[in-house]
């Protein structure tokens, strides 16, 4: 039987370096607000510890030390510092969990994660000083991306009372046979199915202009700010995706309107009008709404097709339509 790995030993070899402060000589040499540095570090996630337990290493306080930078700067306010660590702190621990389950998956395979927990850590030591790099320049990469969409907004004069509240074309994509298909298969199986759906969906979202917002296993839901692009991404998540039967097992429903941005996800009826679409939708299809018919108005390769109107609890009456290559037969909804 494995020995259980021991935190400590975890922590000093990926922190560099072991704990050696608690919380209060942590605070006092960050020279941090009490009351400031309990609220990072409930938003990075972590649980609050007893004022006499020996957790903080070096790069803890010089974290605490650069969060409290940013406030006595005048570069962020108290609340935005919060908010910044609540959105890294989300963010990282998910990467975190995605980055180890690739780990020990692989390991697993190869028939040398099994027996102890030697072969994750030496992987992830391995693997630290290269995924530090990338995850930085990854980081600038995004964060010039959405800079770059923020100002385009900007200066396309979207105005509105709040903050991130603009038209965006919103599109859920959902793998209607996952629950058969949880029935039929076994837990690995499913996995690669669902891995396969995702890998697949961010490749064709991306490849096409627009960004993934999250993936909830057997659902996609993306953004755009084009309409002709929504619409090539919508029919090609629709027409390719296929698991093990081969079939088409995906329905996507898109709408066209003001959507908030915030933490990353996007909120609004827009949002709610295209998840009610996607499950109007058959499998294989599309269905938009009346604004993005509108846009697309007799857009080269396209054809859009008034269906029977469906009612949407929360959103009364929504007249969808079927979008289509131009050169597919007819279809039904």
């Amino acid at each position: 039987m494995s020995s259980r790995p021991d935190p400590k030993v975890i922590e000093t070899a990926l922190l560099g370096g072991e704990a050696v402060y608690t919380r209060e000589q942590a605070i006092e040499l960050a020279a941090a607000d009490p009351e400031l540095a309990g609220r990072i570090w409930r938003a990075l996630g972590f649980p609050t510890q007893s004022d006499d337990t020996v957790i903080f290493t070096e790069s803890d306080v010089e974290a605490l030390r650069l969060a409290t930078g940013l406030l006595d700067e005048d570069v962020l306010d108290e609340e935005a510092v919060v908010r910044f660590a609540r959105a890294m702190g989300q963010t990282m621990a998910r990467l975190a969990d995605w980055q180890t389950s690739i780990l020990s998956t692989l390991l697993f395979r190869e028939g040398t994660g099994v027996g102890g927990a030697g072969p994750l850590m030496n992987q992830v030591k391995e693997l630290l000083p290269d995924v530090e790099r990338l995850l930085l320049h990854i980081w600038r990469r995004q964060l010039a991306a959405s800079t770059a969409r923020t100002l385009a907004v900007m200066s396309n004069g979207v105005d509105g009372v709040v903050p991130n509240y603009y038209p965006l074309i919103v599109g859920f994509a959902d793998l209607v046979s996952f629950t058969t298909l949880s029935r039929e298969l076994d837990e690995v199986e499913l996995a690669q199915v669902v891995e396969g759906f995702e890998a697949t969906a961010a490749d064709i979202v991306a490849s096409g202009g627009g960004r993934v917002v999250k993936t909830l296993g057997d659902e996609v839901l993306y953004v755009a700010d084009d309409p002709v692009k929504a619409a090539d991404i919508a029919l090609r998540l629709a027409s390719g995706v296929k698991t093990h039967v081969e079939v088409p097992d995906v329905r996507v429903g898109l709408s066209s309107g003001p959507v908030l941005t915030l933490h990353g996800d996007v909120f609004g009826t827009t949002v709610n009008r295209s998840s009610r679409l996607t499950s109007f939708a058959r499998p294989g299809t599309v269905l938009i709404d009346e604004e993005l018919a509108h846009s697309l108005g007799e857009a080269e390769g396209l054809q859009v097709v008034k269906v029977r109107a469906r009612h949407a609890h929360g959103l009364g009456l929504i007249q969808p339509y079927a979008l289509r290559r131009n050169f597919e037969p007819g279809v039904t909804a």
